[in-house]
């Protein structure tokens, strides 16, 4: 897996982030569900522990994003 991909992850993250921030919940939980799906198909192709751990950190921070949007 290259570097691209999580550059790719890091500015969906933060895209949805600032979705939140602009109180526009529903574009940032469509955003949240597209970049789960992304998420799972890396978690698919990670060979490398460091990916995966990488990829955890994600699916944390996404699963907390959720969390967030859900409780307004």
């Amino acid at each position: 897996m290259d570097n691209k991909a999580f550059e790719e992850l890091k500015k969906d993250v933060q895209e949805i982030i600032d979705l939140i921030a602009g109180k526009q919940n529903k574009e940032a939980n469509n955003k949240l569900v597209e970049v789960s799906e992304t998420l799972d198909e890396l978690l698919d192709h990670a060979e490398e522990d460091e990916e995966l751990v990488e990829l955890g950190r994600y699916m944390v921070l996404l699963n907390q994003l959720h969390q967030k949007i859900n409780a307004e």
